[in-house]
């Protein structure tokens, strides 16, 4: 009793064929007594069913042993074929208990219950093959359509890893096929001749790539090429163009229940979108929130640390409404529904169970990063949950991740410890046109996330990306790069640093000037934006020669910071720091101490952690430091 016919286009997984074999053997002569089970986890899609569709076409008793309908040369023995194998859908309780009520009926029973078919399996003394697919609720306990005593055999398939426990010894995590499976299965998909496999090698690698190895898109994206839509080297191109087509594509050959990726992605959500949990919800918000970002690995640690930054705007929320750049009490409603934000201590039990119900059905991978997690999504299921947003959700997904991005620049020891890991999620969330994020929400919102984004880009010396951030910005405010507005000079804070390290130190030089001419009419003499861009202008005087004019202004900057801030404030050792370096560089090495001074507290540490309080600040820390 078997759902339907092998794919004929079914490769690969040798090796996982021949273990259940072996744990399935039959064995008349041993005093063995217990229940043979074995479980396939992994994600939709992958093939968990088929393999299944597999092992019973291979073991059934009424099997004719046929070279040609071996893939892999599994002979077997009598004894290692069943009497009976039956097949049972547990995705719904309704489907479980048809086929269960059938099964019982094949064995000359008339019942009304799963249990009572329970009962009638248990009792059948001949060998058979229980096949239980589709276990994915990870509210259910599937223990309830396992049949009691030592009888039979049991394969489970299932999306979520924590169904292992049902055979804790015999179990598999199914990942994506191997390289050259996946590709012998696109190429055979594709109805290619396999004498002419060979000369597409290095196109079909990069299908593979782009497809993650996933079994049933690659059978997709075959019979897409097959059909004459696009030739093989011309699919990757496709494939940015029409994403979502190609992935509700559905060939008739694809024998699946889903019958094409994002169907079997949107079952799990179904899954989630049926529970009665509270953490349904959370689990939803969190989904949406990693799909605007990279499918990489994200350090969970990221959503502690954007709470801890929302606690700091609202100790130092600043009123001034011409700061374009800063942060507001208002970003804080726009973070997801799984941080609320109103208490005193993080409380991270919603993201916990949050993260546990995606990973229950295998919608996103768990880490370990050196003590702490991290989460990681499939290409493909990542595509889908970004996909599946209406226009809204997508919008509101967007400004959340970005506040997510920007309120944990607060802690500068995760950005600049986990930087390899961060910097996909910052250019994967500002690949977007600048137009179409401000049409998300007010400029108020979405301008101070784009300049804290941009000023990751600064920490990460990705030049050219802060550059090309830039020139969108300036064109869609229609703003002039050369002439700076009072409104925008966060703008253009940002725009000098980028100009600076892009080696145009005398742009960013004269840019500076009218930035600081703006903010020494505007702004009182300690106002810390007005120090924070003279400091600024003074480190651009010192990179373009003028180091008269650095020391100059530094001392202005030096004096006022001695008289207002504590010894030990990241902004007066910062500028303390770099009057030393204009000294030395000015003949001036007895001048003062202001060095040692500096130095008995390290400013790099103090200007990072500040600098995600004022991008002005940033830029004048940073500049402070020495280049090497």
């Amino acid at each position: 009793m078997v759902p339907r016919p092998t794919n004929d286009l079914f490769t690969g997984r040798t090796d996982l064929l021949l273990r259940m074999k072996k744990v399935f053997h039959i064995d008349h002569t041993s005093s063995t007594n217990k229940q043979k089970r074995f479980v396939i986890t992994g994600l939709g899609g992958q093939g968990k069913s088929e393999i299944c569709l597999q092992v019973a076409n291979l073991m059934r008793n009424e099997y004719v042993l046929s070279m040609s309908l071996i893939p892999y040369y599994v002979i077997l023995a009598d004894n290692d074929r069943f009497w009976g194998v039956f097949w049972v859908d547990v995705s719904k309780s309704s489907t479980a208990e048809r086929d269960f009520i059938i099964i019982a009926k094949l064995l000359g029973r008339s019942v009304e219950s799963v249990h009572d078919a329970l009962q009638v399996l248990a009792s059948t003394k001949q060998s058979w093959l229980l096949i239980i697919d589709n276990a994915d609720d990870p509210d259910l306990d599937y223990q309830d359509y396992l049949p009691s005593g030592t009888h039979g055999s049991i394969i489970i398939t299932s999306r979520n890893p924590e169904c292992r426990r049902y055979s804790p010894d015999q179990a598999e995590a199914l990942e994506g096929l191997e390289d050259q499976d996946s590709k012998d299965l696109l190429l055979n998909a594709a109805g290619l001749s396999k004498e002419s496999w060979p000369s597409y090698s290095s196109q079909a690698e990069e299908v593979v790539g782009l497809l993650g190895s996933h079994t049933l898109a690659l059978i997709q994206a075959g019979a897409y090429i097959a059909k004459g839509h696009c030739q093989l080297h011309d699919y990757p191109k496709v494939d940015q163009r029409q994403r979502k087509r190609l992935l509700k594509y559905r060939p008739k050959q694809a024998h699946s229940r889903y019958r094409d990726v994002y169907a079997t992605f949107e079952a799990s959500a179904d899954v989630l979108e049926q529970s009665k949990r509270e953490a349904t919800n959370y689990a939803l918000r969190l989904l949406e929130i990693l799909s605007m970002l990279d499918s990489s690995v994200l350090p969970l640690q990221i959503f502690e640390d954007a709470w801890d930054g929302s606690r700091e705007v609202l100790r130092t929320s600043r009123t001034e409404a011409s700061d374009m750049g800063a942060l507001t009490p208002s970003h804080l409603s726009r973070l997801p529904s799984f941080m609320l934000v109103d208490g005193d201590e993080w409380d991270q039990y919603r993201l916990v169970e949050a993260t546990s119900l995606l990973e229950s059905l295998s919608l996103v991978k768990r880490h370990n990063l050196s003590g702490s997690s991290g989460l990681s999504m499939h290409p493909l299921t990542h595509a889908w949950a970004k996909d599946r947003q209406d226009l809204k959700h997508q919008e509101e997904a967007w400004i959340a991740a970005g506040c997510v991005l920007t309120f944990s620049r607060f802690n500068t020891h995760m950005w600049q410890t986990q930087g390899r890991l961060l910097l996909p999620h910052v250019q994967s969330y500002l690949d977007i046109e600048i137009s179409k994020a401000l049409s998300f929400s007010s400029k108020a919102a979405v301008i101070p996330i784009l300049l804290k984004c941009g000023w990751s880009l600064v920490d990460m010396r990705q030049d050219s990306r802060l550059g090309h951030l830039l020139e969108g910005m300036f064109v869609v405010l229609g703003k002039s790069p050369e002439q700076p507005l009072e409104e925008s000079l966060p703008l253009y804070d940002l725009h000098a640093r980028s100009l600076s390290n892009l080696g145009k130190t005398k742009m960013a030089m004269e840019l500076l000037e009218h930035v600081v001419n703006i903010r020494e009419t505007t702004l009182a003499k300690a106002h810390p934006n007005r120090l924070a861009s003279q400091h600024a202008l003074a480190i651009a005087y010192r990179l373009n020669g003028q180091v008269k004019e650095a020391v100059k202004v530094l001392e202005l900057v030096v004096k006022i910071r001695e008289a207002t801030l504590a010894e030990n404030r990241p902004d007066r050792l910062a500028s303390q720091h770099a009057l030393a370096i204009a000294y030395r560089l000015n003949g001036q090495v007895k001048n003062r101490d202001t060095d040692a001074r500096a130095r008995s507290q390290d400013p790099r540490s103090h200007a990072r952690r500040e600098s995600s309080r004022s991008p002005s600040l940033a830029a004048c820390a940073c500049y402070c430091l020495p280049v090497k």
